[in-house]
């Protein structure tokens, strides 16, 4: 679907490390040369006519953003460095400010890094509390399961709506609405998600979301936070410099603008949101919907060519996404992933940063394959045929 539309897939390419980062369009690559070409002015700092347009444009693509998860208003986006800065904003910024001693907050041990680093700060400052969600025989969460580990003192769920490892789909709509019911507030960290499904805030109630431009066709270097307008009262900047206040004294005084700009101290990545203006006008041309409806064709094509061969495990075999955890017996996760690079297959091996996620699965490194739509079953086939080679053993050895 729509390969030709990305240049370095004429490199006789198979990519499939698509949860780490996707490939880019051409049209997202000429947004970014046009805006350094042609009018690479800052944001909001100048009143001339290259200024102006960049203003205009950055604007736009807020607006834009705002329209792909149907938030209500502008200010509820703020632009990040990714979905880590915006987690670690939403958590230093706005969770270390209400939360006290003992208060609970819920986690799972399939998250990634980023969603759990931040709250383990919280412990050694606060001295909040976490617990973990356990998970089923497929390492997913159910709501049973959600329920066991709820109480009085629970006051946050901070959870990816997809994992990056098991790849299993959340149901957070009914999540959130359980939290809801009993005052909890919920963080989604929507990296996997947001870039393969249609996203609706509203509809799922969302009270806040991270997610990144690099996993969905854009640049590197941008995320998106997501947050209820009521919610904004209470999230502080993390920094704070040019950008973000309309004066200040040199005795203190300061007065600090309003959402978003309050939380976009400095020049932003202006580059960056410029080609995912592009990136998303792209993305909706396709069709959200068209791209979750061909990924899990593809997965589900992947994981029956898989099981074909005798020697490898598939961890997630029954997860919606279209993310794939595997070892082949006796090879060790880097090595196959070295092999498979000499056949041009590009797969990530390791802990993909979800390093607790071995008390689950009972092992400590996997190898990934994470498809987009522009993979196709014929690389899919290609990968089982060099995956089948009587000698792959011989040869990573």
């Amino acid at each position: 679907m729509n390969r030709e539309d990305f240049p370095i897939l004429k490199n006789n390419l198979i990519y499939f490390d698509n949860g780490a980062t996707t490939l880019k369009p051409q049209v997202m690559i000429d947004a970014t040369v046009d805006y350094y070409r042609n009018y690479s002015a800052n944001a909001h700092r100048g009143d001339y006519n290259i200024s102006v347009k960049v203003d205009e444009l950055y604007e736009k693509t807020r607006t834009l953003i705002k329209e792909f998860i149907n938030a209500k208003k502008e200010k509820e986006i703020i632009y990040t460095s990714g979905t880590t800065d915006s987690l670690n904003r939403i958590i230093f910024g706005y969770f270390a400010n209400v939360l006290n001693k003992d208060d609970e907050v819920i986690l799972t041990k399939s998250e990634h890094a980023s969603n759990l680093l931040p709250w383990f700060e919280l412990v050694d400052k606060i001295g909040i509390k976490i617990k973990y969600i356990e998970l089923n025989e497929h390492k997913e969460v159910t709501l049973n399961s959600l329920k066991n580990v709820i109480t009085d003192k629970t006051k946050v769920i901070s959870i990816a709506h997809i994992t990056n490892v098991i790849g299993d789909v959340r149901p957070i709509k009914e999540i959130i609405k359980l939290a809801h019911s009993k005052n909890i507030l919920c963080v989604i960290d929507g990296a996997q998600s947001v870039p393969h499904m249609k996203i609706d805030v509203q509809d799922l109630d969302i009270d806040f979301l991270a997610f990144s431009a690099h996993k969905m066709c854009g640049p590197t270097g941008l995320g998106i936070l997501y947050a209820k307008e009521e919610l904004l009262k209470d999230l502080k900047p993390i920094s704070f410099g040019g950008g973000m206040n309309s004066t200040f004294t040199p005795n203190g005084d300061r007065l600090y603008y309003a959402s978003p700009y309050l939380y976009e101290a400095g020049t932003q990545n202006i580059a960056g949101v410029l080609g995912f203006k592009a990136s998303i006008e792209y993305l909706n041309k396709i069709g959200m919907d068209n791209i979750s409806k061909y990924e899990k064709e593809l997965k589900k094509y992947a994981v029956k060519r898989l099981n074909e061969i005798d020697n490898l495990e598939i961890y997630n075999e029954f997860s919606e996404s279209g993310i794939i955890s595997f070892n082949y017996k006796d090879i060790f996760a880097q090595d196959l992933a070295i092999y498979l690079n000499k056949c041009n297959i590009c797969v990530r091996s390791g802990s993909h940063c979800a390093k607790i996620l071995n008390e689950e699965l009972g092992i400590k490194n996997t190898c990934r394959m994470s498809l987009y739509f522009y993979n196709t079953k014929e690389e899919i086939d290609y990968l089982i045929k060099v995956l089948k080679n009587p000698k792959i053993k011989e040869e990573i050895i």
